[in-house]
């Protein structure tokens, strides 16, 4: 078994795999090397249903979908992106479920929804119906496989895109938006909001203002210091990183800071135009703070940037694990098909000290075959260190796949989604036993069982 340690040890090797090492000289140009594969779990099957194919030893059961009714009176909404695991007690656990959905989507949703109005809404339509965004909670019981419950748990928000599960049992949900106030909508949005798996029902919509008004993707919390790093689904998009006042309560604000590289100011990490950062090269980082997060004018990745920060190419998914974290950015490198960033936080991120002992940042993988790994998104690590990435890429003859990569940067299918949509939202059950993943549009949550030791190089 390999271990997210050992993952941390196993990547190292790619120095040695020669991948992408064209990277290295940025003066002149070279062929780009293929990018590694694997044998993973095998060959995928075609599945008899028509959905999602896996290979041998592997099955999937829908245990939800669009229009489902739920225990509060409202139906399963659409567009089901990001979604955490959080651990209840020994056999049962919370799906908390992003819904990427805006004012628009009103016109097209069930009946249930197109009406429901509530005090607790974030956000509400000129009619005072909510704004159909948010998110969904499911309780769900391993040992008997079935749903205990399902409800709405935050409701009145845009474009819920990604997220993060926190230490202390919660849910980040964050708005991939920067609408204002117009003829639909009464609020500014582009924040985050934490979700409560203690309670059933909706919960207080608190904007966590001081994490910045921008394009939220996904965020990914550092169990040792509470801090939260955040991606930004930009062209032009920086990598930040918010210091709670107080560990663990968000609502008490905080500074948000971008990073930058070390001897490397403004840094384009994206590899579109200038081979600018070989894979596997460490550099080392430092952070800026930036002022005024909830500015109006949608500018904190150019301030930041003017200030130093680095580039990088539509952060999205993020995982922490093991003192480091991955983070896709979905059309970076030569041939815009996808990258994994890697930082190593400081043994003193975030504290005076942090400046004599830096933390560390490294392009983990570039793609260099769409038929390998094209356009990652969000991303989780499997029990066996290897992390497990959703495509999003949506052409007339593209299938999305879910997308293993082993310890060494190997690549590997691991599941087939046959139809013109996106996996969203893997994450694993506490026990490592069961994969949960959604079905963008129309919703399903899969959850996907099988022997997760049987994996060959």
């Amino acid at each position: 078994m390999v271990s997210r340690r050992q993952f941390t040890k196993g990547s190292a090797a790619l120095a040695f795999l020669g991948l992408n090492n064209s990277l290295l000289g940025c003066s002149q140009k070279k062929p780009l090397n293929k990018t590694p594969t694997s044998s993973g779990y095998g060959p995928l099957i075609s599945d008899p249903n028509g959905l999602l194919d896996l290979p041998a030893g592997f099955s999937y059961e829908v245990i939800s979908s669009l229009n489902d009714p739920m225990d509060d009176g409202l139906v399963v909404p659409d567009n089901a992106d990001g979604m955490g695991c959080i651990g209840l007690d020994n056999h049962r656990v919370a799906l908390v479920r992003n819904h990427e959905l805006s004012p628009k989507h009103l016109k097209s949703a069930a009946p249930e929804i197109t009406l429901h109005q509530s005090k607790k809404a974030f956000d509400t339509n000129k009619q005072g119906v909510a704004l159909p965004g948010g998110t969904t909670t499911i309780v769900y019981d391993l040992q008997k496989q079935k749903i205990e419950q399902q409800y709405y748990s935050l409701v009145g928000t845009i474009r819920n895109c990604a997220g993060g599960t926190t230490p202390w049992g919660t849910w980040l949900t964050c708005e991939e938006t920067v609408r204002t106030p117009d003829d639909e909508i009464s609020k500014s949005h582009g924040y985050i909001f934490e979700v409560p798996t203690d309670k059933i029902g909706l919960c207080d919509p608190v904007p966590l203002v001081d994490m910045g008004r921008f394009n939220h993707e996904a965020a990914a919390v550092d169990p040792r210091t509470g801090i939260i790093y955040l991606t930004e689904d930009r062209n032009d998009s920086l990598f930040y990183r918010f210091i709670p006042n107080q560990k663990g309560k968000l609502t008490a604000g905080g500074t948000l800071q971008a990073l930058v590289l070390k001897h490397a100011s403004k840094l384009d990490t994206r590899n579109w135009h200038h081979k600018t950062m070989p894979v596997s090269q460490w550099y080392e980082v430092s952070w800026i703070t930036l002022d005024n997060p909830q500015s109006p004018n949608d500018d904190l990745r150019v301030r930041g940037h003017e200030k130093g920060a680095a580039l990088f190419a539509r952060g999205e998914g993020i995982h922490f694990g093991n003192n480091e974290l991955y983070f896709c950015c979905t059309n970076g490198g030569e041939k815009e098909l996808g990258q994994i960033m890697r930082y190593q936080p400081s043994a003193y991120e975030g504290t005076e000290d942090e400046a004599k002992h830096p933390g560390q940042l490294q392009l983990f993988l570039e793609s260099t075959d769409k038929s390998l790994y094209n356009f990652g998104d969000n991303l989780t690590v499997t029990p066996q260190g290897h992390l497990l990435v959703c495509e999003d890429q949506y052409t007339a003859i593209t299938k999305n796949h879910l997308r293993g990569v082993s310890p060494e940067g190997a690549v590997y299918p691991f599941g087939k989604l046959n139809a013109q949509t996106e996996l969203a939202g893997a994450c694993f059950s506490p026990d490592g036993s069961t994969l949960f993943v959604n079905i963008y549009s129309p919703t399903k949550t899969l959850a996907i069982r099988g022997n997760w030791t049987n994996y060959k190089a």
